[in-house]
């Protein structure tokens, strides 16, 4: 199997035990910026240059153990206000019970319905570990993208920690959105579809970085 932005990405049994079967079934639910009762739109510009910025997120979990890719892109595409049924994302990003195949998939999909062709691009890491330069790319493109009130979505393999201390593991692959940025970007906030209980969290963005090497994710 290739190890590069081709690399297949359906949660593997392996996966699933991580996750303790907790996403068999869709859960809604809302979470935004925590420091304010403001408008979400109002929130993102007063935080805009101050080092920090997050979206408000109509959350979703995944209804199945292989649709992380246009539940991530759902959830992504709610800090726009809008709400894409993920059957007919899974549609066009190809989506089988193998899972979606690469962020090559995701990214038109995410231009489509923001309705600009260039909103989106794919970006590759494709070493087995990020190196400082992939880091700083990415630390920078997270913090465009949000600031351009949009979201990130990654392709990711591993397991990983959060700033909590929590494990999270993907072996067999996973997607994610980053929703927010803090510290300038050394921390993003990410929005997981795999499990309610853990619909959001914290990482650092070096940690990010390695979690995404030799897959990639669609920025601004």
């Amino acid at each position: 199997m290739r190890t590069d932005l081709i690399r297949k990405t359906a949660l593997t049994a392996a996966g699933l035990a991580f996750t303790g079967g907790a996403i068999a079934g869709p859960v809604t639910t809302a979470f935004a910026a925590p420091s304010t009762n403001k408008p979400t739109t109002q929130t993102q510009t007063d935080r805009k240059g101050h080092g920090e910025r997050e979206l408000g997120v109509r959350y979703e979990a995944q209804p199945n153990f292989y649709y992380c890719g246009p539940a991530a892109t759902r959830n992504a595409l709610s800090v726009q206000g809008k709400n894409i049924n993920v059957d007919d994302m899974a549609k066009e990003m190809g989506t089988t019970e193998a899972g979606t195949n690469s962020i090559n998939d995701i990214t038109p999909v995410l231009n489509k319905e923001t309705g600009k062709t260039n909103a989106y691009r794919s970006v590759e890491i494709s070493t087995p570990d990020a190196d400082a330069k992939q880091t700083d790319t990415l630390r920078a493109d997270i913090v465009k993208t949000v600031d351009d009130g949009r979201a990130v979505v990654a392709n990711i393999a591993g397991t990983s920690t959060d700033t909590a201390g929590t494990t999270h593991s993907y072996e067999g692959g996973h997607y994610i959105s980053v929703v927010g940025y803090h510290d300038n970007g050394n921390t993003v906030t990410i929005a997981d579809s795999a499990d309610p209980n853990q619909a959001a969290y914290q990482i650092s963005v070096e940690h990010l970085a390695d979690w995404i090497a030799t897959r990639g994710y669609a920025t601004s």
